[in-house]
């Protein structure tokens, strides 16, 4: 099971370093949500999610890779430091959503 999620992961990540080393600044996911018709919350944040677990897998199949002695250093800290930063933004998203929740069951009818 280890090495089938490993495998997965490794093959996202060389999907994800190809994708970025072809564009430093991923304009895709923006041209993404502005080009489809449905430009509502749920567009921008499931575009958000999608983005944010490529990420996140980028960074794992970067250590995968790293271990395998497969991936520079730079690279790795690049990949990982991007995951956390994704990672925080998710959470700090996630937060402000239930803070909203909490004030709106709060609201008197």
């Amino acid at each position: 099971m280890i090495e089938a999620i490993s495998s997965t992961a490794i093959s996202a990540g060389q999907a994800t370093t190809r994708a970025t080393e072809t564009q430093a600044v991923s304009p895709a996911a923006a041209t993404a949500i502005q080009s489809s018709d449905e430009v509502g919350f749920e567009a921008v944040m499931k575009q958000v999610t999608s983005d944010a677990i490529g990420t996140l897998k980028a960074g794992e199949a970067a250590s995968i890779s790293a271990m395998q002695g497969k991936e520079s250093t730079r690279r790795v800290v690049e990949a990982l430091m991007s995951a956390e930063q994704a990672l925080q933004t998710a959470v700090a998203v996630r937060d402000k959503v239930v803070q909203a929740y909490q004030e709106v069951v709060r609201m008197s009818i």
